[in-house]
């Protein structure tokens, strides 16, 4: 699995039939990923949302990404799980899932990302680069941040308020996914607006994250 390109993440929203239409609608951009997040639900909503949107993944011909939990990925049969500071050790995950792709966010902080890596992590993510809605967090990371983990052959991901008007430069730095979440699904055409973001890549074959883009699982 080669990882460039655009990294979706769904949104909230308390209609699941509504979430997975809004879903379909943008998987013909190809999306390189596409991340289950929600942190309202329970874990009987989570499961069957989660399961709806493998299914739709699966038709798309899209890796399934479950975000903090790599057991709910496991039951679901998902790509991967995505896992923050609080959803666990990386290590454990690794050793319990070795078939997973595993993700870890690594904020602003490269020691943080060092770490992941030698815990197994498939791929790192940094930001938030910009303002976000999204998440509440005062962590921001900088395009040099990108730059500076090359050496750790990992893809990176660059996270937080971005948009196709300001992500070209994180790209030029070394970004070999960018993890979108508002931007696309609170356009009034996210179709167009996720192929804008994947035209990014489009535009620099084969330069960001030359050293990251190495085939991980099959």
């Amino acid at each position: 699995m080669t990882l460039r390109g655009l990294y979706l993440i769904t949104p909230d929203d308390d209609d699941s039939d509504r979430l997975l239409e809004r879903v379909a609608a943008v998987l013909p951009a190809a999306p390189a990923l596409l991340q289950y997040r929600n942190k309202r639900a329970d874990a009987a909503r989570r499961f069957d949302e989660a399961r709806a949107m493998k299914a739709l993944c699966d038709a798309a011909g899209v890796p399934l990404v479950i975000n903090d939990d790599w057991r709910l990925a496991l039951d679901v049969g998902a790509a991967g799980a995505h896992l923050g500071e609080d959803d666990g050790d990386l290590a454990d995950a690794r050793g319990a899932a070795p078939s997973l792709l595993l993700g870890a966010s690594c904020y602003d902080d490269l020691a943080r990302a060092e770490r992941a890596a030698a815990a197994g992590a498939d791929y790192l993510a940094f930001g938030a680069f910009f303002p976000t809605r999204t998440k509440a967090t005062t962590r921001r990371a900088t395009p040099d941040l990108l730059a500076t983990a090359a050496p750790l052959q990992r893809p990176r991901v660059a996270i937080g308020g971005l948009t196709p008007d300001n992500a070209a430069p994180l790209v030029a730095a070394g970004a070999d996914l960018l993890a979108v979440v508002g931007a696309v699904f609170d356009a009034p055409d996210p179709l167009v607006v996720a192929r804008r973001f994947q035209a990014l890549f489009d535009a620099r074959p084969g330069v960001a994250g030359a050293l990251a883009t190495a085939p991980l699982l099959s």
